[in-house]
């Protein structure tokens, strides 16, 4: 009888035990950037959708300071999923302590290459600047420092034969503080590397008159980074914008880790795609996701999870 009872209790812990482990939760954390950004609002939108799609499981939303912060989170097994600018996942991959990567992070893997981030210099039009040259001696803010947008604003200003020493004041600010100050009269322009209508931008050029500065060709071109190529913001993308304005794109790549699944990064990447519209109620930046091109001249591997799914598209030999 005892002995029978010693089995039954035997049986009933380990089916509990095997329920508790069927029921774990898969803890996904989205890395992202300022909540002012584009970064945030589709990582909230990714959260949402893998929420609904993926049982189990738990989705995060982190705010960083963006691409050099998320590739070394990753790297420290702190997170899921990141968005990251071309040129840092490269740089991170290669180990380049100035661009803020002490050692090689070999345990980044991609999910998809995304929409591409517009660098966006705009300049109170109090300022006098109407050209690169013109921000010698003024005020700007290039982003926190060692972030995406603040490499980008160290290779167009190199480029350009600019240092940080030829400005009259260099702050290294999220966009919304950035904006505010230009607002105040306390800073003359602000570099912004991010999808186009940006709400920090939209919400200064609606409050005052500003110009947007060009980035010529033959600057992107003296770069010497592949990851940069020449295009124009659309005229009409902000208030009192009615011309297209040359600048620089980069394009963003959603980067995962290794020893994520090859399961969870396969539904990662596959509800990405099934899912663009909802993206796009997030953001409108969303809306230049393209699957034919998500796995296209990366910087890194492919996660075999994602690279299954481009497989199954017929996207990858």
């Amino acid at each position: 009888m005892i002995q029978s009872i010693r089995l039954a209790l035997a049986g009933a812990a380990f089916l509990a035990v095997g329920a508790t482990a069927q029921a774990a939760p898969i803890f996904i954390n989205i890395l992202t950037g300022g909540t002012s950004g584009v970064y945030y609002p589709v990582g909230v939108g990714l959260s949402q959708i893998y929420s609904h799609g993926i049982e189990d499981s738990k989705t995060s939303v982190q705010a960083t300071k963006a691409s050099v912060e998320n590739l070394n989170l990753l790297q420290a097994g702190r997170g899921e999923l990141a968005f990251a600018l071309g040129d840092s996942v490269a740089d991170a991959w290669n180990g380049d302590a100035e661009a803020g990567f002490l050692n090689p992070l070999t345990k980044l893997r991609v999910i998809a290459s995304t929409y591409p981030n517009y660098i966006q210099i705009v300049a109170s039009k109090d300022s006098g600047i109407r050209s690169l040259a013109d921000l010698r001696g003024k005020r700007i803010s290039v982003g926190a420092p060692k972030s995406g947008t603040e490499l980008n604003s160290r290779a167009i200003f190199k480029a350009a034969g600019l240092t940080y020493q030829d400005m009259g004041k260099v702050e290294y600010l999220p966009f919304a503080e950035s904006v505010e100050l230009i607002k105040n009269r306390q800073l003359d322009a602000t570099l912004q590397s991010s999808g186009l209508g940006q709400a920090s931008i939209r919400d200064l050029a609606a409050t005052l008159p500003v110009v947007f500065v060009p980035i010529p060709a033959e600057v992107v071109a003296k770069i010497g980074n592949n990851a940069y190529q020449s295009a124009a913001i659309p005229a009409g993308t902000y208030d009192g914008q009615d011309v297209d304005v040359p600048t620089a794109v980069i394009t963003n790549i959603l980067v995962t880790r290794e020893s994520v699944s090859d399961d969870l990064a396969y539904q990662m990447t596959k509800l990405l795609f099934e899912n663009l519209p909802r993206l796009v109620t997030a953001h409108a930046a969303a809306k230049d996701i393209k699957l034919e091109s998500a796995a296209m001249n990366l910087p890194i591997p492919l996660h075999p999870g994602a690279e299954r799914f481009y497989r199954e598209k017929g996207l990858l030999p």
